[in-house]
């Protein structure tokens, strides 16, 4: 039982978890946009120390080749002139200058290749932030769209007078036509009363017209105007 209730908790906790999450999505989406912003600001300053660091190294092992280059030469005048003392000694230094640049050049030579790591994936990580507040905007606007729509569901779905309206809009529009009603209505007692039997015939060319038309009008009028 109490395995039973442990669980059921832990599945409430769950549920309550989540609808958490999903409430405050987007400020925990801004706040991830933040907290990767703040560590890509950091890797950058990393990166510059890196290059800077390499640059300082790269100086170094110029100024320790020069010296080399320098000795050399001297050491070569030296052993001309006869003094292989002062030679023998130059050729210790320049040894120990030749270690110090082989040194200096593995360690600008590792600098080099932690400073091409951090770029490549600072441009990694720099192209996924922009997909990720590209995806937030998107996110903020689907949110505000359902957000106003779950609003006026809650508003115009309740809203007693709307429906009232819309069902008298509906019940107008559906009336009947007051207008052809009556004609139909007269249609019907004209028929029934045969009042019309008349101008029934005479329009099917049956005896004398019962009603003077325009065209007899026109064509009185034209007699008219002819001259006599």
């Amino acid at each position: 039982m109490l395995k039973l209730v442990t669980t059921l908790i832990r599945g409430a906790a769950a549920r309550h978890e989540d609808l958490v999450t999903n409430h405050f999505a987007i400020d925990l989406l801004q706040e991830k946009v933040r907290e990767s912003d703040d560590v890509l600001r950091r890797a950058k300053d990393t990166l510059a120390l890196l290059i800077l660091k390499e640059r300082q190294e790269r100086r170094l092992l110029d100024v320790v080749l020069a010296r080399k280059a320098d000795l050399e030469s001297r050491a070569t005048l030296a052993l001309a002139g006869g003094s292989e003392d002062m030679a023998r000694e130059a050729a210790q230094a320049i040894a120990d200058l030749e270690n110090e640049a082989r040194a200096r050049s593995a360690a600008v030579e590792r600098l080099r290749e932690r400073s091409d790591r951090m770029r490549l994936s600072l441009e990694k990580n720099h192209r996924r932030i922009i997909d990720l507040k590209l995806g937030v905007m998107t996110a903020k606007a689907v949110d505000a769209e359902r957000k106003a729509q779950a609003s006026m569901n809650r508003i115009i779905g309740r809203n007693e007078p709307i429906r009232e309206a819309e069902e008298l809009i509906a019940r107008v529009l559906g009336a009947d036509d007051p207008v052809e009603e009556t004609e139909i209505l007269e249609g019907i007692d004209l028929s029934l009363s045969h009042s019309n039997m008349q101008d029934r015939l005479a329009a099917a060319g049956y005896g004398a017209p019962t009603k003077v038309t325009a065209a007899d009008v026109l064509r009185r009028l034209q007699n008219s105007a002819r001259p006599a």
